[in-house]
């Protein structure tokens, strides 16, 4: 299954610029998953949850290292200051 309806792209240039739009965002959202650049390039759902599964592990055991800030956003999903500061930018809080 795919993220985004199985929707079609005419060449690699519209592939790429598919996961700056804004229906890749909303499929991502509805996941539950950030659209960061850690995403770029997947299109299953699966591969998806995997990635943003083994991206919460990796966090959960870098954080005892000290230092790490944690945020939590509106949906009680917690991210790193600059995953944080990324999703701001992009208007995705």
């Amino acid at each position: 299954m795919q993220i985004c309806g199985n929707t079609k792209y005419r060449g690699s240039r519209d592939f790429e610029k598919h996961f700056t739009e804004a229906t890749h965002a909303h499929g991502m959202r509805c996941l539950g998953i950030p659209n960061t650049k850690h995403f770029h390039g997947v299109t299953a759902i699966e591969d998806a949850q995997k990635l943003w599964g083994c991206l919460q592990k990796k966090e959960e055991g870098g954080g005892a290292g000290g230092g790490g800030e944690q945020y939590e956003d509106s949906k009680g999903n917690v991210l790193t200051r600059s995953q944080y500061q990324d999703l701001a930018r992009q208007g995705m809080l």
